[in-house]
């Protein structure tokens, strides 16, 4: 309900501004399987656009789509003024791509893997020379630009990828997990990278993670995925303000299922989910409320040997939607068989 709202109201608003990509019950079948099921969205000009949930929730195939490289089965979709279905190579020249999977030639130098690029889009010499010194310079590559790529860090390739996706200067660039794979303290320095890239030159961004923090801090707005659905979209902290509170968890050792009953008779619990011997509580004034969830655990015999307090995180959001973590739901035996179904879809 609160999903369905927020994406009309937003059409309806995008119809009437303009809109670098506009989808419509855009839906992909392989063979029966439905990877992507009719979703809906649009993204306002110079807007950072997040598609987030676990690997397989179709997110690289809505990207797939809409970059022209998959056909839809049905729906509609438009990039940069463009349908995807009747318009590929205007769609093809007006956007750039970073894909999940490395693609640079490593026996090449960054500033030979730029050159090549901006060869293929047909850029002349002198304007290529100023495009790749530009783009160098906002990926702070510089000093390596005659360096191997083989030499590169992971960190290093990153940014050169996005640097080769802005050298033709795209109306919109898709990331694909543009962090995928690196280090907690390189990633935050791609998020970085990314999100002065999306001020700075007004470009827009549409990228995909699984990554919850990501999104949460790089994202104007996000819609998170499960199983081919939007299962919520809206801005990180109006998705977060969705659970109306704080979070509790608990780790308890004893009768839960006796505290699970004492605990739905207080009115001021607004929703709660168990994972094992772990019980995740939303309520506003948490801090106050810990004491007397200790209280009542005591009184029932049950030992309380775990708390933790703090505010709502878009996992949160994304489990009180789908019933299950993201991470938990990456190692179900029913994701796995979804990805490996998607995997080789695409291999095709």
């Amino acid at each position: 309900m609160y999903y369905n709202l927020c994406l009309n109201i937003y059409l309806n608003e995008t119809r009437m501004s303009e809109s670098a990509i506009r989808v419509e019950n855009l839906t992909k079948q392989f063979n029966g399987f439905v990877a992507v099921d009719h979703i809906s969205f649009a993204v306002n000009t110079g807007e950072l656009f997040g598609l987030l949930g676990p690997n397989g929730a179709g997110k690289t195939t809505t990207i797939n789509m809409l970059s022209t490289l998959l056909k839809a089965t049905s729906g509609y979709g438009e990039v940069a003024g463009f349908d995807i279905s009747k318009s590929k190579d205007d769609i093809r020249r007006s956007i750039g791509v970073v894909f999940q999977e490395p693609a640079l030639d490593t026996k090449l130098s960054g500033k030979e893997n730029l050159e090549f690029h901006a060869m293929m889009y047909g850029i002349g010499k002198e304007e290529r020379r100023k495009r790749i010194k530009h783009v160098l310079e906002l990926v702070e590559l510089t000093d390596k630009a005659n360096v191997l790529v083989e030499k590169y860090s992971g960190g290093m390739k990153r940014r050169l990828e996005i640097a080769r996706g802005l050298i033709h200067e795209p109306k919109v660039l898709f990331l694909d997990e543009p962090t995928l794979g690196l280090d907690a303290q390189t990633r935050r320095h791609i998020w970085d990278y990314i999100k002065k890239l999306n001020k700075e030159s007004g470009v827009t961004i549409i990228l995909t993670t699984h990554y919850m923090e990501e999104a949460d801090y790089l994202c104007d707005r996000a819609a998170i995925m499960d199983y081919g659905k939007f299962v919520a979209m809206d801005t990180p902290s109006r998705l977060k303000d969705i659970l109306g509170g704080d979070v509790v968890s608990m780790e308890v050792d004893g009768n839960a299922d006796s505290l699970i009953g004492q605990i739905k008779s207080f009115a001021w619990i607004k929703s709660m989910t168990r994972h094992g011997e772990i019980l995740s509580l939303t309520m506003e004034k948490g801090e106050r409320r810990i004491p007397e969830l200790v209280r009542a655990a005591q009184k029932l015999g049950v030992n309380v040997t775990c708390v933790h307090l703090r505010k709502p995180s878009l996992e949160d959001v994304f489990l009180h939607f789908t019933g299950r973590t993201i991470r938990g739901e990456e190692g179900s035996q029913n994701d796995r068989h979804r990805q490996m179904t998607i995997r080789r879809a695409h291999a095709r």
